[in-house]
């Protein structure tokens, strides 16, 4: 066995980095961590973060994993949507108002927390999702207003079919990702950088990388899996959750051509990953973000050793983060129990996302199609775009607020009059769209869905903040480089 100091630490897959750090492992174990943890990296790294390029497509080999299922099940999927999020519903009536616990304890454990507001979304989300099911797969016309091309149809076959299979995805590859000691090896090498600016741990990083390269919804996922597995306090979960969830490379592309100013991609996207990080910097410091506890998701307090113990850059570093990982990769669990684990984390937080997607999804973008409700707040914005000098401010304030529904909306609701606008301001709204992070057709609600710690008002005020503090900033990057 390996040995320890002090000998009341027992190999265990949850020890701290502080108890990994005591570990002596002998020649024998250190070999099989290392190895361990060499090939599980490879195959995350290879599944999260390799592009192929098929058939002149290109993009990670996750999405070509999910996507092979996409294709595969076709119309299938949307009934295997229905029973999920109708299932989910039914169990949730029937645990709550009818058994109450006395013959399914767990079940009833299960939607305890859930009230007469989870109730209606339910079965929102359920009537929602029959009727856009229907549409699809038989010949019953559902209302344009449920099924139409900007509200149903730009939610259930990119978001809420797409993350069913990123869940499901996910958890079979997301073992190899957390658990062998990537993150260990990635914290100690950026805890120096992350910890003083952001006030997130190093780990942070992975979530980020994530995010910009495959899905934010997997980077909200991963997210809310270390914050359970007891790597995020409650502060650093909701940080990391909302400041580094940031759209894809990919999607970032889609935004800027539709906003016709695609030959200032490379501009456009680098400065909202820089005035991202600031905005970052900004939020983690003020409420709602910095006025969560600083306790772990079984309520153990955060102590400041643990704050403080690798904020530094030393000749060690390396080596600390090495040593970790391989110890990490040694005392995990056998390969399969992990993914088993995984799989069955992914089915019970499954039927309340995507339940969640669909209603909230939809309703927001019917908000955004059918009613002047984001005019109207977008008239908020003007004054202080015209004292930014934005050119065409009264066309492009009422598409800042509708990023809250999805952040794809601001340019798609400026494409059709984008010849007759200044390319400049075309430029400064994709900044801001990207930045927002925060939407509710999907970061928003998986955040709200994965019961990460934060409550809806407060991710509408962080949204808030988040376009507060980019509109000067973005007004800055379009005078000095559009």
């Amino acid at each position: 066995m390996a040995k320890t100091a002090p000998e009341t630490i027992k190999l265990s897959p949850d020890l701290s980095s502080q108890e990994l750090d005591q570990i002596t492992l002998s020649k024998s174990q250190f070999t099989k961590g290392f190895i361990r943890f060499i090939l599980c990296t490879a195959v995350a790294i290879f599944v999260f973060f390799t592009n192929l390029t098929i058939g002149g497509e290109s993009q990670i080999v996750f999405g070509w994993i999910y996507n092979f299922f996409v294709d595969l099940l076709g119309n299938a999927g949307y009934w295997i949507l229905t029973i999920i999020i109708g299932g989910n519903f039914l169990l949730h009536v029937y645990s709550r108002y009818i058994d109450k616990g006395k013959k399914s304890k767990k079940l009833y454990e299960h939607y305890r927390k859930e009230g007469i507001a989870q109730t209606f979304l339910y079965g929102l989300g359920t009537v929602y999702t029959v009727i856009y099911t229907l549409h699809t797969t038989t010949s019953f016309v559902g209302p344009e207003i449920i099924v139409g091309a900007a509200t149903g149809e730009s939610v259930f076959p990119p978001i809420v079919l797409g993350v069913l299979f990123i869940i499901l995805v996910g958890a079979l590859f997301m073992p190899f990702l957390l658990n062998y000691g990537a993150i260990e090896f990635i914290g100690a090498l950026l805890e120096p950088l992350m910890r003083p600016l952001f006030k997130i741990p190093g780990k942070a990083a992975l979530d980020a990388t994530a995010s910009f390269v495959s899905s934010s919804s997997l980077a909200v996922i991963i997210t809310s899996r270390l914050y359970r597995q007891k790597v995020y306090t409650k502060r650093e979960a909701v940080a990391v959750a909302t400041c580094f969830s940031a759209v894809s490379i990919g999607f970032a592309y889609l935004v800027i051509s539709t906003a016709g100013v695609a030959q200032h991609f490379t501009a456009i996207y680098l400065i909202s990953f820089i005035t991202a990080f600031i905005i970052s910097a900004i939020v983690v410091r003020i409420p709602p973000v910095s006025r969560k506890p600083d306790e772990y998701y079984d309520g153990t307090p955060q102590t400041e050793e643990e704050r403080k113990a690798d904020a530094h850059f030393d000749k060690d570093i390396l080596l600390r983060g090495g040593s970790r990982a391989v110890k990490r990769a040694f005392v995990a669990n056998p390969v399969p129990k992990d993914i088993a684990i995984s799989l069955k984390e992914g089915l019970q937080v499954l039927p309340q996302v995507l339940t969640m997607l669909a209603a909230i999804g939809v309703s927001a973008m019917i908000l955004a199609e059918y009613t002047p409700l984001f005019q109207w707040i977008g008239l908020v914005f003007q004054p202080l775009l015209q004292i930014l000098q934005v050119p065409d401010a009264a066309a492009i304030a009422p598409s800042i607020p509708v990023g809250l529904a999805e952040m794809f909306l601001p340019v798609l609701l400026i494409s059709e009059k984008a010849a007759t606008l200044s390319e400049s301001a075309r430029c400064f709204l994709c900044i801001v769209s990207m930045v927002q992070i925060i939407f509710f057709s999907e970061t928003g609600t998986v955040m709200l869905a994965t019961k990460l710690p934060v409550k809806l008002h407060e991710l509408i005020i962080c949204f808030i903040e988040r376009t507060l503090i980019a509109i000067p900033l973005a007004a800055l990057a379009m005078h000095l480089f559009f």
